[in-house]
């Protein structure tokens, strides 16, 4: 894991904070190799590592499927997600002031999900998604409890262009007395999306309001999507 970990802490994450305060998302290219996304990839048939799976059309969700992992995570998801969290906080603690909302996140990961256990989430939240010729995923937001850290990320497994073609990742601005803004992104294979669960703030010419962000995926038009979830709180259920 020495080598994830490295690459977390030589990320220019002044630059992060920066897109992630413009623009409520930021891309740290290539964190996985392709080795790693495979390895990822080929696990997706072992049940002993999942808590649950959801077959998006039983609830109107999209078309495809995904797989919540249990605890104990793989060691890498479990990597990734401790190591990121510390650099993330900064960024959290900043929008929940701007916006004037006393909640203060801890430094620390394993605080957080004392808070959550603490709360009745004790169920792991990331989770591994597949979509098909004709998937998507419908507009949402990752919340599954009062407890939540308004940031997530996103691991793409696949290859754009190469694997599926199709199947952007969509983020929405919901800006107030106003239409919704839509931003499509395109990771590519190893990348990894920063991005905001549910809202970011913006300034204004009274101070800071509030945008709701929503994300979702575009229809995959051939082949086969797979991507990585990670959400830094857990779940009831």
């Amino acid at each position: 894991m020495n080598n994830i970990i490295q690459k977390i802490e030589n990320t220019d994450w002044q630059t992060i904070t920066e897109n992630m305060h413009q623009n409520g998302y930021a891309i740290i290219s290539g964190l996985l190799s392709d080795n790693e996304c495979e390895a990822l990839k080929s696990d997706y048939d072992n049940p002993t590592l999942y808590r649950k799976t959801v077959v998006m059309a039983r609830h109107r969700f999209g078309l495809g499927e995904y797989k919540y992992f249990n605890y104990p995570l793989p060691d890498l998801i479990q990597a990734i997600r401790t190591n990121i969290y510390p650099h993330l906080v900064p960024v959290a603690n900043a929008w929940f002031k701007a916006l004037k909302i006393d909640i203060d996140f801890p430094l620390e990961h394993t605080t957080l999900l004392q808070q959550c256990y603490d709360n009745g989430q004790r169920k792991a939240t990331p989770l591994i998604l597949k979509y098909g010729k004709g998937g998507f995923n419908t507009l949402h937001q990752d919340l599954y409890g009062d407890i939540y850290f308004p940031i997530q990320l996103v691991l793409m497994l696949s290859e754009p262009e190469k694997d599926f073609t199709g199947g952007e990742f969509v983020l929405t601005q919901q800006i107030p007395r106003a239409q919704s803004k839509a931003i499509v992104i395109n990771p590519k294979k190893g990348d990894m999306l920063i991005f905001t669960t549910h809202f970011k703030p913006e300034k204004g010419t009274k101070g800071y309001y509030r945008v709701n962000m929503k994300h979702g995926v575009s229809e995959i038009k051939e082949g086969d999507r797979c991507t990585l979830g990670i959400i830094f709180h857990d779940a009831i259920s």
